[in-house]
């Protein structure tokens, strides 16, 4: 404490970052996402459509259920466990398995009746064209 009652700031928080220094290494690597929400999204607007592309290796084109209502996208599926050699143990296991499901709410409805969606190499991607009202439209100034 000094003289005035107050506590040495300066110390505390010296203190705080020597911790978060020392701490840093067991948090390096971790994604900056909520835990448990899988799959992965990233969507992006190119004017006419929302693309979404979702990360699911292992899952079987089968299994996806990918639904638009409005404006929001659901993606449900199931992705096996992994089988191992009889004897075997798992020493580490990060890979998550089981059925998912994910919904992600778009800023505008989109037109379900054109919506698209392939899967390659592991990526689910998601084509959904704006829906018609949704559209942003030029307007004509009428002059005299």
């Amino acid at each position: 404490m000094t003289r005035f009652g107050w506590p040495e700031w300066s110390n505390l928080f010296g203190d705080m970052e020597r911790m978060r220094r020392e701490m840093d290494p067991f948090f390096t690597g971790v994604r900056e996402r909520p835990l448990n929400v899988y799959p992965a999204l990233n969507v992006y607007d190119d004017g006419e459509s929302y693309v979404a592309r979702a990360e699911i290796p292992g899952v079987l084109p089968e299994t996806l259920d990918v639904t638009v209502a409005g404006d929001t996208l659901t993606i449900k599926g199931e992705r096996p466990a992994e089988t191992l050699p009889q004897g075997a143990a798992h020493h580490r296991r990060e890979c998550d398995c089981g059925k998912f499901s994910r919904s992600f709410r778009l800023a505008e409805a989109v037109d379900s009746t054109k919506v698209m969606a392939s899967y390659k190499h592991g990526v689910l991607e998601v084509l959904m064209p704006r829906a018609e009202s949704a559209k942003v439209r030029k307007v004509q100034i009428a002059h005299e």
